[in-house]
């Protein structure tokens, strides 16, 4: 094992990592990522009274790390894109496998528990809007996965294959990958979700095939994506950040996935403005099931 140069993995002064300013003790080993940096606060109410930690916020980054249940969980906003997945997985692993001070990494892993919790986009005519969608497979559009190696160890490359010969896919497009989040979070999540397999797009309207005054590339976007079979998988929803988590938490050994509430449905052309209380849900949901 080689030590980290400092142009690689950057501290702050305090001793902190560089985006998202946390040391290591002021992480849970069980996390809760929001886009939202608004949502940290739904979802830090919910803590056991009188447990919160003071917040730590930096940019779109905000932290508050609690207790549910007597469960110590950290909430983390990413804002929005793969691009800030990117940051917060490699620097939530870097809290929990490096050791700042020498900065050479553990040599005892700690795997780290992610549950992505957000909102998305349905695709089929049977999702109806307020639904719970648990990301079984997350399909990357983003490609952020392709610039690390060991993409195509964690990556169900037949399906890959299928999709991109089903759907004609474009040359100048990013090749997709498809990675399967933690079994042990979908069989926590089973029961009490919908099983999902989600893209996650680099955009909110080309890449998700809607078109304002530009018109998006791909003609018949949202019909292909609902036609798609791939033996008892089909793409169920959109969103913008499951993906990287899943491929990232993969090749680092931590156990991840994404639950989306379902507040527009693209093939009925129908959404709901006034989500917010089925996300209460969500967050009720997901909080109990970490705190087991």
């Amino acid at each position: 094992m080689n030590r980290i140069p400092e142009s690689e993995m950057i501290l702050n002064t305090d001793g902190s990592i560089f985006h998202l300013h946390l040391k290591p003790e002021n992480i849970s080993d069980r996390i809760i990522l929001v886009g939202d940096p608004g949502r940290v606060d739904m979802i830090a109410e919910h803590f056991d009274k009188g447990s919160a930690e003071p917040r730590i916020s930096s940019r779109e980054f905000n932290t508050v790390t609690g207790k549910y249940n007597g469960r110590r969980i950290s909430v983390i906003s990413t804002g929005i894109g793969t691009d800030n997945i990117d940051i917060v997985m490699t620097e939530l692993d870097a809290l929990a496998n490096v050791d700042f001070a020498t900065r050479m990494p553990k040599e005892e892993h700690k795997t780290l528990t992610i549950m992505r919790l957000g909102t998305c986009g349905g695709i089929q005519p049977d999702i109806q809007l307020g639904s719970f969608v648990l990301s079984h497979i997350s399909i990357g559009f983003d490609g952020v996965l392709n610039w690390y190696k060991g993409r195509d160890d964690v990556s169900e490359l037949d399906m890959e294959d299928k999709f991109k010969k089903y759907m004609n896919w474009s040359p100048v497009l990013t090749s997709p990958y498809f990675v399967k989040s933690s079994p042990k979070l979908i069989e926590r999540f089973k029961d009490v979700t919908i099983k999902g397999m989600t893209v996650s797009a680099p955009g909110f309207y080309g890449p998700q095939g809607r078109s304002v005054r530009l018109q998006a590339a791909i003609d018949d976007y949202i019909p292909k994506l609902e036609n798609f079979r791939y033996g008892d998988y089909r793409i169920t929803n959109i969103e913008m950040e499951s993906s990287a988590i899943a491929g990232m938490s993969r090749l680092m050994g931590h156990d991840a996935a994404t639950v989306c509430c379902v507040i527009a449905n693209r093939y009925a052309k129908e959404s709901k403005p006034d989500y917010k209380p089925y996300v209460r849900q969500l967050v009720q949901l997901v909080l109990k099931q970490l705190s087991e």
